[in-house]
């Protein structure tokens, strides 16, 4: 599979192991000879630094780089844990999309191959009152990464989450299988199962990989 410049990392629901997923993908990317950097749309609960690209550091191996202290890699911090349009509203700060996108578009002019691009919760999240994460992805014609997992409940959240990305045109390149926790091997292994057998029945060209627990055990 061609490695995209952008790709968008979502999950199904909060804490499904988002962050872990994508230093996993941007690990993957560099294995393969691409010149990777991972980015944080938008951080809420922390002052200055983002925990989430610090942890993408961390477990890529890295120290903080030139980007993260430009700030390119987190175009937005905002100090209250909370959706981004409320936390962005707390803060008493506004959330240009357009700085985000010229923030991306600093990474690429830096000679990145590929930025593997964490969202702020779920593809439904408000970064607006009236705007969703699911739009900035379609708007931008992102293909996107969904991180899933074998808990109970996941399946349903799965499934919606791609008949979503279907009916608003938003390209599944893969889905994440974190491992992490386990709790009932019986129903995490048919949740593996049936998403493989959906995946190539109903969007075959979507890879569905699994994200090891002693690997990335999600925060």
């Amino acid at each position: 599979m061609t490695i995209p410049p952008i790709l968008f990392v979502s999950g199904i629901d909060t804490n499904i192991g988002k962050t872990f997923a994508t230093a996993f993908l941007a690990q993957r990317f560099s294995s393969e000879g691409s010149k990777v950097i991972t980015q944080k749309m938008i951080q809420t609960g922390c002052i200055k630094e983002s925990e989430d690209i610090l942890e993408h550091r961390r477990l890529l191996g890295q120290s903080t780089l030139p980007e993260d202290k430009e700030g390119l890699t987190c175009p937005y911090i905002f100090s209250y844990p909370a959706s981004p349009h409320l936390a962005a509203e707390k803060d008493g700060r506004t959330i240009e999309l357009s700085h985000i996108d010229e923030c991306t578009k600093g990474l690429l002019q830096k000679g990145y191959d590929s930025i593997v691009l964490e969202g702020a919760g779920g593809l439904m999240v408000p970064i607006h009152r009236d705007y969703l994460t699911l739009d900035f992805i379609a708007d931008r014609h992102y293909p996107l990464a969904l991180v899933t997992s074998g808990r109970l409940g996941s399946l349903n959240h799965t499934l919606m989450s791609l008949e979503l990305c279907y009916q608003r045109g938003v390209e599944v390149l893969y889905v994440i299988y974190n491992e992490y926790p386990s709790a009932d091997k019986l129903i995490e292994q048919d949740t593996y199962d049936y998403l493989d057998n959906y995946l190539q029945s109903h969007h075959p060209h979507c890879c569905l990989l699994r994200m090891p627990a002693l690997v990335c055990p999600p925060r």
